[in-house]
């Protein structure tokens, strides 16, 4: 099972950590401040504050800020990758007592995917690490919370999950989503915070990872089966994402989990 990477910086006051997509029931303590955001889709059922659960689905790019004292309980049979920052400073994050959602938050993703590079590179840059968490700590002051996507825009991303092994156009998906395909992508990147082009790489490289992790399939075969064109193409993906090789993310995988 993939193991959740952490880093304490700010001498302990700030903890970051990288959960892995894979089943999870857990509170939240209530003693820290946590600011979050969803690498990919997540659904399940949460309690926030409260013993009531209610039934959740989370989109990629979605920043949610829980202030300290707030509980919070989250359970999913299948998880989603996901950055969390616990803060213990002193400065509140942001004022109030009530747990804040914003989607579509482009550069809560795009920190929360730089802070996933730094967290799986073979050796830690501390000062690169620290510069991004506090970029990242530091986006309450200006966010406001924002309303939720539409229900066709969670069907294209449903879509984009059951068939990223496929050639998938923006015509396909403008179809399911029931406008046009300028609509469709002024909808999507304000929702989830990259366009459609960028979110299916995303998903084809999490599968990737995940069959070099789970499995001993050849690096070709790995390609394939997660959608890319060929085996380079997987490679150039994952170099530019994570800064690392197919062998070298196996490698470095297979040496954490021993």
């Amino acid at each position: 099972m993939p193991e959740v990477l952490e880093r304490r910086l700010l001498d302990g006051r700030l903890v970051l950590q990288l959960l892995p997509a894979a089943a999870y029931s857990a509170r939240d303590p209530a003693q820290w401040q946590t600011l979050g955001v969803t690498l990919e889709r997540q659904r399940g059922v949460h309690a926030i504050d409260s013993d009531r659960r209610e039934d959740f689905d989370t989109w990629p790019g979605t920043l949610a800020l829980t202030p300290k004292g707030v509980e919070v309980f989250s359970e999913s049979a299948s998880g989603g990758e996901y950055l969390l920052a616990r803060w213990q400073g002193e400065a509140p994050l942001i004022a109030g007592q009530q747990r804040l959602q914003s989607p579509g938050h482009a550069r809560a993703l795009a920190l929360g995917r730089e802070a996933r590079r730094l967290l799986l590179a073979s050796e830690t840059d501390e000062l690169a690490l620290e510069q991004c968490a506090l970029a990242f700590i530091g986006l309450p002051q200006q966010t406001r919370a924002s309303s939720a996507a539409s229900l066709r825009l969670g069907q294209v991303l449903q879509q984009i999950a059951d068939e990223y092994a496929q050639p998938l156009s923006l015509a396909q998906l403008a179809v399911t989503y029931g406008h046009n395909e300028l609509r469709l992508l002024r909808d999507f990147s304000r929702g989830v915070g990259m366009t459609p082009h960028a979110w299916i790489s995303e998903v084809r490289l999490q599968a990737a990872r995940r069959l070099l992790e789970q499995t001993d399939l050849p690096l070709a075969a790995i390609a394939l089966d997660s959608g890319f064109a060929h085996q380079s193409h997987l490679g150039s993906a994952l170099r530019k994402t994570l800064g690392l090789t197919p062998r070298q993310y196996r490698l470095q995988f297979h040496n954490r989990a021993g």
